[in-house]
């Protein structure tokens, strides 16, 4: 259903290094760029995909209020590393990854954290036992 979602930022160029370095760890690579403006990621050329830019009225980036992009993985495992990463690169912790409800031990898992621009994300995934 969702063929894109696309973050505010600052700094283009610092928003764009820290995520080819993150979405790279899952197979995510720019396919669209327009200089100045705004970068995409995305696994597959016709899949979803990921973009940061400048705000279009020129004003400053600012966060959404109760905005959240879900980045779906396939594992726990996965969900830890890229979390970690997303820490590694600047971000901020939002909640630690692990099930919610935090006793269950499975359905979902879920790691949260915040861009360098404040953009809140999580990375997540479905463990069924």
């Amino acid at each position: 259903m969702i063929g894109y979602v696309t973050l505010g930022t600052a700094d283009l160029n610092k928003s764009g290094a820290y995520y080819d370095e993150l979405l790279a760890t899952i197979g995510a690579n720019r396919f669209m760029e327009e200089p100045n403006y705004f970068i995409a990621w995305s696994q597959t050329q016709d899949g979803s995909g990921l973009a940061v830019t400048l705000p279009f009225d020129k004003n400053p980036a600012s966060v959404g209020n109760g905005t959240m992009v879900a980045l779906e993985l396939k594992t726990p495992q996965e969900v830890d590393a890229f979390y970690q990463k997303a820490l590694a690169l600047g971000g901020t912790c939002e909640g630690k990854p692990g099930f919610r409800p935090e006793d269950a031990n499975q359905g979902f898992y879920a790691g949260y954290f915040r861009d360098l621009d404040g953009n809140k994300l999580n990375a997540y995934c479905i463990v069924e036992g």
